[in-house]
């Protein structure tokens, strides 16, 4: 025997409100995602006339020193503290000559970028062979390869640091720097 058209529609009506239901549970469980883009510049100095000098040292990107995830405007705006991060890894890296904008990069040989949270410390990005990538001014940009590193535990440390490092030849003439570090970003549960 066949139910009655009006059960049959109550049991079809029970069984799209809890799959409705369980979608919507499903939709609120899933984490969210976005990018966060890390600016800084420094200055290589000039190294002395008549003759080559090494260059073994990069000075320091203020802006990249110290930082903490939760005053970072792209956690602000997705509502996220540093500690709900559940992944965080680097998704570009990018070095800009800013001026003299006639310049290259022939002074570089090698280039790497670290991630330092207390005594913790991992490369997350690196180049070699910069000088022979022959990249034409005006203003040349540098991609770097990326590590895959985990940055989580370095995001939700009290403070984070990135540090750039290399060696090459000091430039003829001051040179001014951008580094753009792109972090991609899991955030927890909905």
């Amino acid at each position: 025997m066949t139910a009655p058209p009006t059960a049959r529609y109550t049991r079809y009506m029970r069984l799209a409100s809890l799959l409705a239901a369980a979608a919507l549970g499903l939709a609120g469980c899933a984490s969210s995602s976005f990018t966060t883009e890390l600016k800084g510049e420094m200055t290589v100095p000039a190294g002395p006339p008549g003759g080559t000098t090494v260059l073994n040292a990069f000075p320091a990107i203020s802006s990249f020193s110290g930082m903490d995830f939760n005053e970072n405007q792209d956690f602000k705006n997705q509502g996220l503290r540093k500690d709900e991060a559940t992944s965080v890894h680097v998704k570009s890296v990018t070095l800009k000559v800013l001026s003299p904008n006639d310049q290259d990069f022939s002074f570089l040989e090698t280039v790497e970028f670290y991630a330092r949270a207390g005594d913790r410390e991992e490369r997350i990005a690196r180049r070699q062979d910069v000088s022979r990538l022959n990249l034409k001014p005006p203003n040349p940009v540098l991609g770097l390869g990326t590590d895959g590193v985990e940055l989580q535990p370095f995001v939700s440390a009290p403070t984070m640091s990135i540090i750039v490092r290399g060696r090459g030849v000091m430039p003829e003439r001051e040179v001014r720097l951008q580094a753009v570090v792109t972090l991609e970003v899991e955030g927890g549960l909905l």
